[in-house]
């Protein structure tokens, strides 16, 4: 990974890693399918250039939420990866890649479907890349009630993992984003608690600077 850092958009989180994340890194982003947590893959898009793949939702579908959004760059690349053969698929794809630029694959669950050596390949091939080209890709975990075979292996691979939790309390909803890896840096002590809207908000309510 390179010493140069690429912020994620979101200003305290970027003062927490001390700039934003290196360039060629490859994160982890796991979040509850229930909850709003694709609003921050929407914050990365304003920060720089980004490709979306999406591997579940159409192209159409992803791209009408991005121009609705406050929190996203309407201007984003999407692009559906199919499933008769994602790994290829996605690899196609992402090879096109400029400089300096976002990855997103969202969710990338139907990718850890694959056998253990061929999802290894596949992930030393994105590191690769985001290495040569100077780039941040950001996986999005679902975590549901049963995680797919590879999920450890995305975990392990990755060089950051994020991870967004949702508490209840009553009526009130508090998100926290933990970055309990980060080979880059440090992993945070604490943790991030956001209010998620129609975008990415630091919860002031509750002590947060």
């Amino acid at each position: 990974m390179s010493s140069q850092k690429l912020p994620t958009g979101i200003d305290v989180l970027d003062r927490q890693l001390n700039g934003g994340l290196p360039a060629g890194s490859v994160v982890a982003y796991r979040a509850p399918p229930d909850s709003q947590g694709e609003l921050l893959l929407f914050e990365l898009t304003q920060a720089r250039d980004t490709l979306y793949l999406t591997t579940d939702r159409t192209e159409q579908a992803v791209t009408d939420t991005l121009e609705s959004t406050p929190a996203a760059d309407a201007d984003t690349r999407v692009k559906y990866v199919a499933g008769d053969a994602p790994l290829e698929n996605a690899k196609g794809m992402f090879r096109d890649l400029g400089e300096n630029s976002n990855l997103i694959i969202d969710p990338v669950d139907i990718l850890e479907g694959a056998d253990r050596t061929r999802y290894r390949k596949f992930l030393n091939s994105l590191q690769n890349h985001m290495h040569n080209t100077g780039s941040v890709a950001v996986l999005h975990c679902l975590d549901g009630k049963h995680p797919p075979e590879q999920r450890d292996t995305t975990m392990h691979m990755a060089d950051a993992v994020f991870d967004l939790r949702m508490q209840y309390d009553g009526a009130d909803v508090e998100t926290q984003l933990a970055v309990p890896k980060f080979r880059g840096g440090n992993s945070l002590s604490e943790t991030v608690k956001l209010e998620l809207g129609d975008q990415v908000r630091i919860d002031t309510s509750r002590d947060i600077a």
